[in-house]
């Protein structure tokens, strides 16, 4: 019996938590600009299955699975840190 791949974990800050059982996680990068050498910072937006229940504001660690819906291929591990 074979074990399964690794999967690929986020870090991210919920952006919305508007939709049932659904959450947008926002997951900045940082990195140096390859010329000026300055700190750039970007960021983009998945879509993550929710069943702990997570706020707006929250630090949560999410685990790349297999499609839940059309844009739905992440879910929530858990919160690694509440809004105050």
């Amino acid at each position: 019996m074979s074990e399964r791949n690794s999967r690929k974990v986020r870090r991210g800050v919920v952006a919305s938590n508007k939709m049932q059982k659904t959450v947008v996680v926002r997951l900045e990068q940082t990195g140096q600009h390859p010329l000026y050498g300055k700190t750039v910072r970007s960021s983009n937006r998945v879509k993550a299955h929710d069943e702990i229940g997570c706020d707006i504001g929250d630090t949560v660690e999410i685990m790349e699975t297999r499609p839940i819906s059309k844009e739905k291929r992440w879910r929530v591990t858990k919160i690694v840190e509440k809004v105050k």
